[in-house]
């Protein structure tokens, strides 16, 4: 008798609209592929980010064990959002470093650090490199940081 090997824990990693989450795509078919049923997870990722704005997209890394079953970690929404939300504005410089679309003060940098420095993989940084990623991340955009 050979023993079963059993599988390993399989991570799916998605980008979803706060409290928007539908079976249709990316999440349906992701979570489905792997025998997940898509809206016992939507129901409990709207309940999550009810109190997020709605269509703020926020990355989830969603955990499914070999029975089926699965657990769900929210981050904090992209830098390049945040950015874009405190700048006004829609779209980024279609040539950045040479063209600037938006302004954004450094409180707005220090704010969405803050926000950001909540996110595991961010906690063991000081609030004063997370800002100098903002900041590179800013003119990676198009968007000026005045002092």
């Amino acid at each position: 008798m050979s023993k079963k090997q059993q599988a390993a824990e399989v991570l799916v990693r998605l980008l979803v609209s706060a409290g928007k989450a539908s079976p249709q795509p990316p999440v349906g078919p992701a979570l489905g592929a792997r025998g997940v049923k898509s809206m016992d997870f939507c129901k409990q990722f709207n309940d999550k980010t009810k109190h997020i704005i709605t269509d703020t997209p926020v990355p989830t890394v969603i955990t499914i064990k070999p029975d089926r079953t699965f657990t769900f970690v929210t981050k904090t929404p992209p830098t390049t959002f945040l950015l874009k939300r405190a700048a006004g504005i829609d779209k980024g410089a279609s040539k950045p470093g040479t063209e600037i679309v938006g302004n954004v003060s450094l409180k707005h940098v220090y704010e969405i650090a803050k926000l950001k420095q909540q996110d595991t993989n961010l906690k063991h940084l000081s609030l004063e490199s997370i800002c100098g990623s903002i900041i590179g991340v800013a003119k990676s955009v198009g968007i000026q940081v005045v002092h």
